[in-house]
Order: structure tokens, then C-alpha cells, then sequence
């Protein structure tokens, strides 16, 4: 263990914090996790852990979100301008407008959207549920944002009316349909994995479509195959690798790098744990209506 891991490890324990990894963050920052996972699951483990401090170690709305869930904790975002262009294409006026513009159409949100956003919607939803979500909408039709890649798997999965925002994750539309072909051709026996935030294009030559936890478990549920394509940022592959050192995990595009993901460094999680800075905090009537669209996803998460 190198003197700056001991530094952060000794802090952590001062601080009484703990660390949450997305999984598309920088290897050595997956290694110091205390918890590794999605933007929900990180967001939910900081509401159920019992440690003051949450080092954050994702991009703003990740860390957005886990302050709307616990914010009698303090919420550290060790580099804040680790942005997201998803998130940052659509804002608060934009929703109000399509309120405006489509009365009485029930909205989801996918999580990847800034508080303000979060706190002018009707529910919330994640690569994960997102199908599950929109199915057990009563209405047929549904204003989805931002990504609008997401958004047409969810379509044509619920064969649901929706009503498209133009966003798009600007790491996923790097992966191309012709990089998939050709790795193909290489490795003729491995399994093509996609991300729905991918273009509709490479979901199509997809074995499975799924948010970076469905990936880990259809490896799981998939244990005679031994290479996988992986479509999703490059970060996946480091933590698939370490779950299943047995399998081969190959970037679908060495190109889908974001690089908003690769601004936590170890160097700035131990500047964060000695300053408790930069902190995230939410205004408390954002707060709580955003909340409300989480909740109201979880309520319907919870309905059979």
C-alpha cells in the first residue's frame, strides 16, 4: 500500500467517512472503494450507511442525488467540476415547458439529471428499472428525458407512447456499430453487452442490453462464456476484470472514455478528507421535491 492510500485510509477512519466508487472511476480509485456500483446504488448506500461523511466519487448529479437522500451528512465531491453533458441538456425550464406543453403526461427522468431537474418531474428511474418504471405508468403515454437512447429501448420494450428529450450521453455515442463487427470477427465465440445510453444502431448487434449492474450479472448467469464486449465506458472492464479474473473483458471503443469520470484522483480524495471541501448541498425545497420523484420510484419499483 503506497503512503497515499495509508493517508487517505487513516483520514477516512478520523473523518468517520466512507467512499463510494462509480464503477466507470479511475482503477486506483475502484481499488480504495469502500462500496463500487451504479449511480442509484452509491446514492442508497450513503443513505443507509452510518458514517457522517460521504466521499463521493462520481460526477455532480451522483452526488446531487445522495445529498437529496441524506442530507444531515456531509456529501464531498472530490473534483467539482466533474460534470455531466447528459445531465446539462436539459434544465428545470425545459421540464416546465414540456408540463406546459403536454398537461397531464405523467414524466420520468432517467437518475442522470441535475436536482432541479429531479424536483420538476414525476418519477424517477435508472438504466436498471427504467422499463419496469415506465410499464407500470397507468398512462400510455410518457415524456421521458434526457436520453433519448434510453429512451427508445424503454419504447420499444413497453410499447408505450414516449414523448423523446434529444439528449445523449456524448461517451456512449462513441461507440460505433462497426467496432463491434469488427472485434466480432475477432473474438467470433464472445458475447456483445451495450449500455441503453448506446445509439440504437449498436444495441442492435447486442447479445444483452443493460446499465453496468446487468452487465455484472449476466456474467454471472452466463459462466460458460469466456469473452465479453464490453459497450460502456472503459472503467466497466477494470471492475468486471476484478470480478471475474477468469474472463476476457474487451472494450467495445477504448474511444468511450468520459473524461468528466477520470477527474477524481487519489490526490484529490485525500485533499477532500483533510478539508471536508467541496461540499454538495441541494436547496431544501428542491430538495424535498426531488425527493418525492425518488421516492415515487421507488414506490412503483416496490408494486407487483
Amino acid at each position: 500500500m503506497n503512503k497515499l492510500v495509508e493517508d487517505i485510509q487513516k483520514l477516512k477512519k478520523e473523518k468517520d467517512a466512507v467512499i463510494l466508487v462509480h464503477n466507470y472511476q479511475l482503477p486506483e480509485v475502484q481499488d480504495i472503494a469502500d462500496y463500487l456500483g451504479d449511480s442509484l446504488d452509491l446514492s442508497t448506500k450513503a443513505k443507509l450507511v452510518d458514517n457522517k461523511v460521504i466521499v463521493f466519487c462520481g460526477v455532480h448529479f451522483m452526488a446531487e442525488t445522495a445529498y437529496i437522500l441524506s442530507p444531515h451528512k456531509t456529501v464531498i465531491l472530490p473534483d467539482l467540476t466533474s460534470g455531466c453533458p447528459l445531465a446539462d441538456m436539459i434544465t428545470k425550464q425545459d421540464v416546465i415547458n414540456l408540463k406546459k406543453r403536454y398537461p397531464g403526461v405523467p414524466i420520468v427522468g432517467y437518475i442522470n439529471t441535475s436536482a432541479e431537474v429531479k424536483s420538476e418531474i414525476d418519477y424517477c428511474c435508472t438504466s436498471a428499472n427504467a422499463v419496469d418504471i415506465v410499464s407500470k405508468i397507468s398512462s400510455y403515454d410518457v415524456i421521458f428525458l434526457p436520453d433519448k437512447y434510453l429512451g427508445s429501448y424503454v419504447q420499444r420494450t413497453t410499447k408505450k407512447n414516449l414523448i423523446l428529450w434529444h439528449g445523449y450521453c456524448s461517451t456512449h455515442i462513441k461507440i460505433l456499430k462497426e467496432d463491434i463487427l469488427m472485434l466480432k470477427q475477432h473474438y467470433p465465440d464472445a458475447k456483445v453487452v451495450v449500455h441503453p445510453e448506446c445509439s440504437l444502431e449498436v444495441q442492435e448487434v447486442a447479445d444483452k442490453i443493460a446499465g453496468t449492474a446487468g452487465m455484472i450479472k449476466y456474467v454471472q448467469q452466463n459462466p460458460e462464456v469466456k469473452v465479453f464486449i464490453i459497450g460502456t465506458e472503459v472503467g466497466m472492464c477494470y471492475r468486471l476484470k476484478k470480478l471475474f479474473p477468469d474472463k476476457e473483458f474487451i472494450p467495445a471503443s477504448k474511444l468511450a472514455v468520459c473524461p468528466n469520470m477520470k477527474k477524481n484522483t487519489l490526490e484529490k480524495i485525500l485533499f477532500s478528507l483533510e478539508t471536508l471541501e467541496p461540499k454538495i448541498v441541494v436547496d431544501e425545497e428542491i430538495r424535498k421535491k426531488a425527493l418525492n420523484s425518488i421516492n415515487k420510484m421507488y414506490e412503483l419499483q416496490d408494486k407487483t
